[in-house]
């Protein structure tokens, strides 16, 4: 909270988005409810969890560069703290502050939803800070390495968004080339889209076991370059 806009970006834009685009297709699904009802029922709110977990993976990497940047890592350094031990300090918060987003979106999510809609929330919001925990090992590398907060966001945007066109969040994964399928299966959002996906309509985490060992793999294998990676200035 010592960074307002950091702040702002993880909490507050994720809400907005899902209220505005909420509102716009709400009224669309009241003229076309064969054309929007589904997009709304699904696609939005999953669209605006990856947002939530898009934002705390950025601002991770922002505050660990400012850190770097400020000399504090460096500090830091002399002390007996060790790469992950500060890394998990901050991931803990990012978690923190997801679960504090998805309760904000929910309650504004009330009124696009009825009462009785079969969307099994614990199940959902256990899923998402999953997945947040997972692609915030993505966040652990390119922290690792960003030299300067200048660069920082610049560098997690290139990283992170363009997976958002490929992740089966827009065009299913089978739908696209041959080629961007192969390069959408290597990316950790997919299998975060499709948990997320299939946890909102009811799907037992039986049904996804294989996004599930795919997202405990990417954290694995980026956690541990991470921490081999890791430069302190």
């Amino acid at each position: 909270m010592r960074e307002p806009l950091g702040a702002i970006g993880t909490i507050a834009v994720p809400v907005l988005m899902f209220v505005v685009i909420g509102r716009v297709l709400g009224r669309r699904a009241v003229t076309a409810p064969s054309r929007f009802s589904s997009l709304i029922g699904v696609d939005v709110p999953v669209f605006a969890s990856v947002m939530i977990t898009l934002s705390a993976v950025l601002s991770l990497i922002t505050i660990i560069s400012i850190y770097r940047e400020g000399g504090i890592l460096k500090r830091l350094r002399a002390t007996p703290l060790r790469p992950h031990t500060i890394l998990t300090a901050h991931v803990l918060v990012k978690l923190l502050l997801t679960a504090v987003t998805l309760i904000l979106m929910l309650l504004a999510g009330k009124r696009y939803y009825p009462v009785g809609a079969s969307v099994h929330m614990f199940a959902f919001s256990l899923a998402l800070v999953f997945s947040t925990f997972s692609i915030l090992s993505v966040g652990f590398l390119v922290a690792s390495l960003v030299p300067t907060a200048r660069f920082a966001q610049p560098i997690g945007t290139v990283v992170l968004y363009p997976m958002l066109g490929l992740s089966g969040l827009f065009v299913p994964v089978d739908a696209l080339p041959p080629v961007l399928q192969t390069v959408a299966r290597m990316l950790p959002l997919t299998y975060a889209v499709s948990l997320l996906k299939g946890i909102w309509v009811g799907d037992s985490w039986s049904a996804h076991l294989g996004d599930v060992a795919a997202l405990v793999i990417v954290f694995v294998v980026f956690t541990a370059l991470s921490a081999r990676l890791f430069r302190w200035e």
